[in-house]
């Protein structure tokens, strides 16, 4: 019989998959899988068990937001053994998961975590670490790790809103020079993102429009430090049209990206808290998993 490594974190969302649970275990059984449960404890649980204990399954299939399916894909990138990844979403933005056309109703997506089809998609390599969808720093990208999980519970997207509002009055920039497709940029930034997804914390086409999870490349933005309130609306507007039009704002494509800043800064990789560093090399690593995806699912692909 075939074995199955199923990973939850059962405080995810509102912790619905308490009343999921279950029902989700009957399909996995139904598919004949041997099921090895593990509810997570703490921070970093997933990465460890999934990097010690991959080797010993077909299968691994994770439940949680996204900060629980990127400590499972760092587990895995770590482990050396490339099991297929099943996913069923239960955060409050799932990015990821809408990219690539997951569900939100538990019961479908356990469905398509053990009987859809494999996707081969792209891993960034964040240093040593690893990310499945985003790497940032700068303006609101602490909020998803300084909100409190209650308050995700109940406000969902308003919680990033209310706490990224809070930030406002405090926009650092960062002096940084940054490299990629043969281009340096030496500037002042306020915020930076390395994405493959075709949402950020809810919100969706940040990135770019043709966004292609499985192409080899990342979409880069990076904002400049604006010197005055015209340009910062400017950079408002520009967001919220989802228009490239300003030149205080770099868009482009590349599958590597090094930046070194003056200072240690704070990076958030997932949502979640990814340490200070001072320089980042930033890696696309091309076809590095395969994802389960609902079979004949019409996710772009290169």
């Amino acid at each position: 019989m075939k074995k199955l490594l199923f990973i939850f974190n059962p405080q995810a969302g509102k912790a619905q998959i308490k009343n999921k649970l279950l029902s989700i275990l009957e399909i996995m059984v139904k598919a004949e899988y041997e099921v090895t449960i593990y509810p997570t404890q703490g921070k970093e649980d997933a990465l460890h068990i999934v990097q010690d204990r991959a080797a010993d399954f077909d299968l691994i299939v994770c439940s949680g937001g996204d900060g629980t399916l990127d400590e499972t894909v760092s587990g895995l990138m770590r482990s050396g053994h490339p099991v297929p990844l099943g996913y069923i979403p239960a955060g409050s933005t799932n990015d990821f998961a809408n990219s690539l056309k997951i569900p939100r109703d538990m019961i479908k997506a356990a469905q398509i975590a053990v009987m859809g089809q494999r996707f081969a998609c792209d891993v960034g390599s964040f240093n040593e670490k690893s990310f499945i969808y985003v790497a940032a720093f700068g303006i609101f990208t602490e909020v998803s790790y300084r909100t409190r999980q209650e308050w995700k519970n109940i406000l969902g997207h308003a919680a990033y809103i209310l706490e990224g509002v809070k930030s406002l009055p405090e926009i650092t920039s960062y002096s940084m020079r940054v490299e990629y497709n043969d281009v340096v940029i030496e500037d002042e930034f306020i915020y930076g993102m390395i994405t493959n997804s075709n949402s950020v914390g809810g919100f969706k086409n940040m990135t770019g429009k043709n966004i292609l999870l499985d192409d080899g490349k990342f979409e880069v933005t990076l904002i400049r430090s604006p010197r005055n309130f015209a340009e910062l609306n400017e950079i408002l507007a520009s967001l919220t049209n989802l228009i490239d039009n300003t030149d205080l704002i770099y868009s482009a494509k590349s599958d590597q990206i090094t930046i070194v800043s003056e200072e240690q800064i704070p990076w958030t990789l997932d949502g979640e808290f990814g340490g200070k560093v001072q320089k980042v090399d930033i890696r696309n690593r091309h076809h590095a998993l395969e994802i389960m995806v609902k079979k004949k699912e019409g996710i772009k692909t290169s």
